[in-house]
């Protein structure tokens, strides 16, 4: 049986470790210490790094990693990531033995062109494409590219986890609130994310069907939500037109 632990580091990211009794995958180490400090508590053995994208909050600690622990680090392959060994692309297969689990992988840009997505059986792990009720920053690419990657990610079963790198979900939840204030959702969201904050649990795994319930990025076109552009004097006509309304909302 795999668990799924997240390691909090830098000022609000989670490094998320797979891992089965004795051996652990890490996704997006942003610093080594810890992971570390994680491996030396465990007594796990780490055999894989996951790179979702080239940011350093996301690749900081790989280098003193594998000054540790020569391991692969999977991830798509760019000019300024030095520290990728193993090329994954659009439409590959990642299947690790130990810990033993298999991931699809789609490239997912308008964050970063680099930008990809491991997703298991009921779990996606999807760097900054999506938060918890939000979604990343449009970088690279254009806002075309970042929904186009959001509904790909919103197609997936709602039972899907979604394991995020950051803990934004409450910020996040402030803005969906902005946008539909009736969105009881939303409202129940709020309520819960704030009881696990209160007591330093993450907010995420979130599930694709709460993504789709509260997440305004992948609601472009919930009338209320339209409505509420439109007061603001924002012309919207299409669901890409509502996203980048959204941009600058």
């Amino acid at each position: 049986m795999l668990n799924i632990t997240a390691i909090p580091a830098l000022r609000d990211n989670y490094i998320w470790a797979i891992h089965d009794e004795t051996h652990v995958a890490i996704v997006d180490p942003g610093e080594a210490a810890p992971v570390l400090a994680f491996l030396n508590r465990t007594g796990l053995k780490l055999t894989a790094i996951l790179c979702t994208h080239r940011h350093n909050d996301h690749i900081g600690g790989i280098a003193e990693l594998r000054g540790v622990y020569n391991v692969p680090v999977y991830g798509r392959s760019h000019p300024r990531n030095p520290h990728i060994t193993n090329d994954l692309r659009e439409g590959d297969t990642l299947e690790l033995e130990a810990p033993s689990i298999s991931f699809d992988i789609i490239e997912t840009p308008g964050h970063l062109e680099d930008h990809i997505v491991y997703i298991a059986t009921d779990a996606v792990f999807c760097g900054d494409i999506m938060f918890g009720a939000g979604c990343g920053n449009n970088k690279e690419g254009t806002l075309a590219d970042l929904h186009h990657s959001l509904m790909r990610l919103a197609a997936l079963p709602d039972d899907t986890r979604v394991y995020c790198a950051h803990e934004y979900t409450e910020y996040c939840l402030s803005f969906a609130k902005l946008c539909e204030p009736k969105n009881v959702a939303i409202q129940q969201r709020i309520a819960d994310t704030q009881r696990l904050r209160a007591l330093d649990i993450p907010s995420v795994p979130s599930t694709i069907g709460l993504e789709k319930a509260t997440n305004p990025f992948i609601r472009c076109s919930s009338p209320e939500l339209i409505r509420t552009l439109q007061a603001h004097d924002m012309k919207v006509t299409d669901e890409l037109s509502v996203f980048t309304a959204l941009q600058h909302f």
